[in-house]
This record gives C-alpha cells, sequence and structure tokens, in this order.
C-alpha cells in the first residue's frame, strides 16, 4: 500500500469526516514539507464502510493486517512494517494511539494467551476469502438486520464532498426483488442496471 491506508475507527461522535480531513490534510502537510513536494499524497478519498461490530469486528481487523501480503508486498504481516500486527501481538512497542486491548479481548482475559490466539487468528486467515464480498451498496458491512438499523439511523444525509457519491446513494434492491417487480427479463435487467 504505496498509496492508501486502512485503518479501523470507531467513533462515538460520527464526526469521522472532521477527523480524516484532519488527518490526512495535517499529515500531507507534513510530509510535503519533510520531502519537499507538493499536491495529494495518497490516493483519492477517504472511503468509509459502517461494520456491523458483533458479526466482522474480527474479520475486519484480520483482513486490514493482512492486506499487505494480499497485495504481494510481504510473505507475513509481521513483516510489514506499517502493520499493527506487531504491537498487537507484543513483538514491538505499542504506539500511544493503538488501542490493542478491545482487539486482544477477543480473544482471552490473559495478554500473553490473547496475543498467541489473535496471532494464529491472523495466520488461519491467509488465503482466505476477502470479506468484501459481503459488503452491500459499499458502504454497508453487516447481516440484514445491521444493514436496515444504519439506513434508518443515518437516514437522509445531506451532500458531503467528503462522501463519494456513489456512498451516498440509496442501497439497491436485492436483484430478486427487482425480477419480481418486472414480469419481463429484459425489463428486469434494465431496472437492476439502472441501480448501478
Amino acid at each position: 500500500m504505496t498509496n492508501h491506508y486502512h485503518l479501523m475507527i470507531e467513533t462515538a461522535e460520527g464526526n469521522l469526516a472532521k477527523g480524516m480531513r484532519q488527518l490526512n490534510g495535517v499529515y500531507t502537510q507534513w510530509s510535503n514539507r519533510r520531502y519537499r513536494r507538493s499536491g495529494h499524497l495518497f490516493q483519492g478519498f477517504y472511503k468509509a464502510i459502517l461494520v456491523d461490530k458483533d458479526e466482522y469486528f474480527l474479520q475486519l481487523s484480520r483482513y486490514i493486517v493482512l492486506n499487505s501480503v494480499r497485495a504481494g508486498i510481504v510473505k507475513h504481516p509481521k513483516d510489514w512494517r506499517w502493520s499493527s500486527v506487531g504491537a498487537t501481538v507484543g513483538r514491538v512497542k505499542s504506539p500511544e494511539w493503538l488501542i490493542t486491548g478491545v482487539i486482544l479481548g477477543e480473544f482471552g482475559k490473559s495478554r500473553t494467551w490473547a496475543r498467541r490466539k489473535y496471532q494464529q487468528f491472523v495466520e488461519e486467515g491467509l488465503g482466505q476469502e476477502t470479506i468484501w464480498k459481503n459488503l452491500r451498496g459499499q458502504i454497508y458491512l453487516g447481516r440484514d438486520a445491521f444493514v436496515e438499523e444504519m439506513k434508518g439511523r443515518v437516514g437522509k444525509r445531506a451532500e458531503d464532498v467528503n462522501i463519494p457519491k456513489v456512498q451516498q446513494r440509496p442501497l439497491a434492491p436485492p436483484l430478486a426483488e427487482i425480477a419480481r417487480r418486472h414480469a419481463k427479463r429484459d425489463r428486469a435487467i434494465r431496472a437492476a442496471g439502472l441501480q448501478l
């Protein structure tokens, strides 16, 4: 990942756009001054995904640390110097801002045991299918009940320049529902295409 990064963030106040603007803006300014460059540092805008914590919390944490392996940059996540896996398993000192206890708490009360189980969990993910096959509307990762609850909470959002337009659209209905609405197959296909 030479042009982007992955973060798992929980925000209680719904102020992610401001935080990301600050993080990306301040870091880009610092980097550009340091390396005497100008312009964008990262590829495109950030992409936020609402995640069903009960269902996908651990899978997302594993996806993030295995991303450098899937990209072919390293053979093992511990070899990627920008990964949090080293700090989470206790191999390197954890930065002040990195919270590892929440993830480790899912694996046990003993820090040593939890670190061992987490490392095993990460390694079991090598070669597994990606979690993104379950992404709905490019914004929701979770079960149907979670998606419906989040759609109700989000409601009609004002257009925000920080959120890509594709993520501002309403979630498309399932293909089976579109097919039920149209008696003719070709019309159903056209209607489904309009949802994209």
